[in-house]
């Protein structure tokens, strides 16, 4: 374990003057930028040793456990149980790495990077684009990867429309909501003085990460799941209520500086994201249909923006340029605020 009389007392704590430690700074902004590069530069994690891979495992042994409980309470306790399971494996990781370190810090930037997916995402939208230029069926086939919906007769509007979408949702919970919960959960650590605070800088992005994967698993209104999906469901809507509407505002940002059509993307956000079945999905994807001025239309669900021009293959690399922008100016802006905050304080 760390030794707070060691290297480790200027980062775990504050001086008697209540200035926070420069080196659990620094540890704290360093982690973050490394992540990204990691994500961005190498992608996912192989998939035996990625953590939300093995969340997901875990879950759906618990999950044919409980799920023979044919009431809500079901989805409490597989929520409790992977909670409890999730935050003992992540200390166990932070005791093993946390004699060194070098090993601690590389250990927190991969795992870091694990709860985000900004390679992936940015790169399947492309590579659906790619599909489309060859060939409708081969592009029907990839985009059914990405949406729960029937593929197999989607014309090309439709599957540009589900890409746009998929990728545009996504930005929330692969990117925005787990390092606006890395930059509270920093700021808690810097200016709190509470046990465990390199744990609890791991831990509560994973945490984030685990609730998504719940959602991902098990939020759905089928028959099987509608008791053991509604509390994993509703805590993921809780967790992604205030990171979606940051990450839809950054939309809008990002479209005023490519000179898309920012005024349309805030007016067709406020108009239309409500409309979605969930409470958050649609800012981001409002946002960039009213940017891109198309419409984003998922059949008896929802319709988002307004047809003022045809959508056609060419907006999923527009689209894909304003979620990289909007990632980009997010995460200069969390770093800028950390680095505002520590120099006021």
């Amino acid at each position: 374990m760390i030794q707070y009389n060691n290297f480790f007392n200027d980062i775990m704590l504050l001086t008697a003057n209540n200035i926070v430690s420069l080196k659990l700074f620094l540890f704290i902004i360093l982690i973050l930028i490394f992540s990204i590069v990691i994500d961005v530069v190498f992608g996912e994690l192989p998939v035996k040793i990625h953590p939300v891979v093995i969340i997901g495992n875990l879950t759906d042994i618990f999950k044919n456990i409980f799920i023979k409980i044919k009431n809500r309470f079901s989805g409490l306790l597989l929520f409790l149980v992977m909670l409890i399971t999730t935050s003992l494996i992540v200390f166990l990781i932070y005791y093993i790495s946390s004699f060194n370190v070098i090993i601690i810090f590389i250990v927190y930037s991969v795992l870091l990077s694990s709860t985000f997916s900004i390679n992936m995402l940015l790169k399947t939208a492309i590579d659906v684009k790619n599909d489309l230029n060859e060939s409708i069926d081969k592009a029907r086939k990839s985009v059914s990867y990405l949406v729960s919906r029937s593929t197999d007769e989607l014309t090309e509007s439709f599957i540009v429309s589900a890409v746009i979408e998929s990728l545009t949702e996504n930005i929330t919970d692969s990117f925005i909501a787990p390092v606006f919960y890395y930059f509270i959960i920093s700021l808690i650590i810097l200016y709190t003085e509470i046990d465990y605070k390199l744990y609890l800088l791991l831990l509560v992005p994973v945490l984030y990460r685990l609730c998504n994967t719940l959602d991902a698993m098990v939020g759905y209104k089928t028959d099987d799941l509608r008791y053991i999906g509604y509390i994993p469901a509703k805590i993921d809507d809780i967790l992604n209520y205030i990171p979606a509407r940051i990450a839809g505002i950054y939309v809008v940002i990002s479209a005023y500086i490519l000179k898309m059509d920012w005024k349309n993307a805030y007016k067709i956000m406020k108009r239309d994201a409500g409309t979605c079945p969930s409470p958050n999905s649609g800012y981001t994807m409002a946002s960039t249909a009213g940017a891109l001025n198309i419409q984003l239309i998922k059949k008896e669900t929802y319709i988002l923006g307004d047809n003022n021009k045809d959508i056609i293959v060419d907006d999923i690399e527009k689209a894909v340029k304003l979620s990289k922008l909007t990632i980009i100016l997010f995460t200069i802006s969390i770093i800028s605020l950390l680095i505002l905050i520590q120099v006021i304080l």
